[in-house]
């Protein structure tokens, strides 16, 4: 399953798995546990694979953090997004050395560590970019 289809959904906690589109908006189930709710069009929605994080020089999509976690973990869980703002701010400086301290909140970090150690225990580590689908098959 790729972060295409991924969500994050404002108001709700945890991650969700897009299922199918509706009229009125879509059909998600949570990663965590298997429920499926209806969600508005009106609802604040984030795709994971569209999220990226500010660093002095560019903006780092998401994937690649969560490239470079797994890295630094060896596959494994990451520390727990309950830690301390210190810790906190100490292991994202390991993960991403040149983020904008100034446009990346702690929040942030919390969500990012959160949504990786979901992805993580649901066996969801494949973060490489999808490859393109080239059209000279078509000619």
């Amino acid at each position: 399953m790729s972060l295409d289809k991924i969500l994050s959904i404002s108001g709700k906690p945890g991650l969700y798995e897009l299922k199918a589109q509706t009229r009125s908006g879509f059909v998600a189930e949570s990663l965590a546990d298997g429920k499926k709710l209806s969600v508005s069009i009106q609802n604040n929605v984030s795709i994971l694979s569209e999220i990226a994080i500010y660093t002095f020089t560019e903006e780092v999509p998401l994937r690649e953090i969560f490239k470079r976690i797994q890295e630094k973990e060896n596959g494994e869980k990451a520390i727990s997004h309950k830690e301390s703002k210190n810790k906190l701010e100490a292991y994202f400086s390991e993960v991403l050395p040149d983020y904008d301290e100034d446009r990346v909140y702690v929040s942030d970090m919390k969500k990012v560590i959160q949504w990786y150690n979901i992805l993580q225990a649901k066996g969801i580590t494949d973060f490489e970019e999808p490859e393109e689908v080239t059209s000279d098959e078509e000619e």
